[in-house]
Parts: structure tokens; sequence; C-alpha cells
């Protein structure tokens, strides 16, 4: 069963460092469906299964291995199935 609209998307996030105002650390997150704005972000999908949806309709799906660039101001849907883990640089 997919996360429907109205559960709320419980995530966590630790830091792991920072260099130069550049943090490198872990998310995750899970089943669930949230709105967000991005900050310019890169991260690697560790675990679990979901999807990005942009603004324009295009759609990322994130899996293990799965590499993403976000965007500053990139207005996105996130619908997370699978619990999420990601190691992330922003």
């Amino acid at each position: 069963m997919g996360a429907e609209a109205d559960d709320p998307l419980r995530t966590t996030s630790v830091a792991l460092t920072e260099v130069g105002g550049v943090t490198v650390g872990l998310w995750s997150a899970g089943p669930g469906v949230d709105v967000d704005v991005e900050t310019d972000e890169v991260f690697v999908v560790l675990e679990g299964r979901g999807t990005v949806t942009f603004e324009d309709g295009s759609v990322l799906a994130l899996e293990p291995g799965a590499v993403v660039r976000l965007r500053a101001g990139d207005r996105t849907t996130w619908e997370i199935t699978e619990r999420l883990r990601k190691l992330y640089v922003a």
C-alpha cells in the first residue's frame, strides 16, 4: 500500500560533519508524503523507495544507489513508500 497525501512524513536528520559551510549528513523518512521547497543538495539513496515529483510534473524514482541533485527553490512533493535513508551533501 502506498503513502497517502494525508500521511505526515516523519523525518530524522543527523549532520556528520561540516566543512567550509557544506554539511554532510544522514537523513531518513517515511513512509508518507511531504511538500517541500528545496535547498542546493546532492544525495545518494542508501535504502528505501519512493518518488520526488517536481512542480513541472517530472518525477525521480528513489531507490538504493540513486544519485539526485536538487536545486535551491525547487518545489517538490516527496512520496516515500518504503522507509528511505540518504547520505546528503548540502
